[in-house]
């Protein structure tokens, strides 16, 4: 089992990635650094969607690339993780949140070109990724279990809802996010999900709450508790990775991806 681990804001580095050297990767969509090595004797390779020191913001992440990346490195499924803010006030700072379902109905990615493999009319191959829910199932429970497991309050479904940024949200935009039944939002993963998809490989998104989105609280907690929450989740994510990894097999694909011309 060869899994896919793509971190967010705070966590540039992998804490338990054992032999972990870093390493570039060449794809047809750009050049992306990785780190591989190995947590509990599973083989993670590890990619920071940001890069180190937090270089690229939100809207200057090179999603295709990332995918192709981890493609090229033949891993068999991939976990996302991101820190967010909680539109619904049951997700509460500090806790994680398994998220079951996605609002992304720009469907763009950070460029405003389409987010899709799908680019070119004829192609062979080219197709419509058809599913019920977004995210694998069987990892997503897994991921449930080592939540429990490892004591974090754990939120065990939720709409992740994809923003653009790098600006965050005004009070109406979330509360339109509120009345779409969003959960927490963050201005990343959407593209991944849906890249993964298409590309027919596992993926599931696990958020970690740093804060409520603006005017969830009655009154907005100071940017430092942010920040506080933020670097706290590397070391979340890093044990609920290490819990996760050494119980999964084989897993399957969301949905499927009805093709034309293969």
């Amino acid at each position: 089992m060869r899994i896919g681990v793509i971190t967010g804001s705070g966590s540039y580095d992998w804490p338990h990635l054992e032999d972990g050297p870093r390493r570039t990767v060449t794809t047809e969509h750009g050049a992306v650094t990785v780190a591989e090595g190995r947590v509990k004797g599973v083989e993670i390779v590890q990619l920071s969607r940001h890069g180190e020191g937090h270089l690229r913001l939100s809207h200057q992440v090179d999603h295709k690339a990332n995918l192709a990346a981890l493609r090229a490195l033949n891993v068999d499924a991939v976990i996302a993780l991101t820190v967010c803010g909680a539109v619904d006030r049951a997700a509460a700072p500090g806790s994680l949140v398994v998220f079951d379902d996605l609002y992304f109905p720009s469907n763009r990615l950070p460029d405003g070109s389409p987010c899709t493999w799908y680019d070119t009319p004829g192609a062979v191959g080219r197709g419509h990724w058809i599913f019920d829910r977004p995210f694998c199932e069987p990892l997503r429970r897994a991921l449930i279990t080592a939540a429990q497991d490892s004591g974090v309050p754990v939120v065990e479904s939720g709409v992740y809802g994809h923003v653009d940024g790098p600006r965050f949200n005004s009070r109406t935009e979330i509360a339109a996010l509120a009345a779409a039944g969003v959960t927490a939002v963050s201005q990343t993963a959407g593209p991944e999900v849906v890249l993964a998809g298409e590309a027919e490989l596992p993926l599931a998104l696990v958020g970690f709450i740093t804060d409520y989105a603006n005017g969830i609280a009655p009154e907005p907690e100071p940017v430092e508790a942010l920040l506080e929450r933020m670097a706290a989740s590397k070391r979340i994510f890093a044990d609920l990775v290490a819990g996760v990894v050494p119980a999964l097999g084989a897993l399957p694909p969301t949905g499927l991806v009805h093709r034309f011309g293969a």
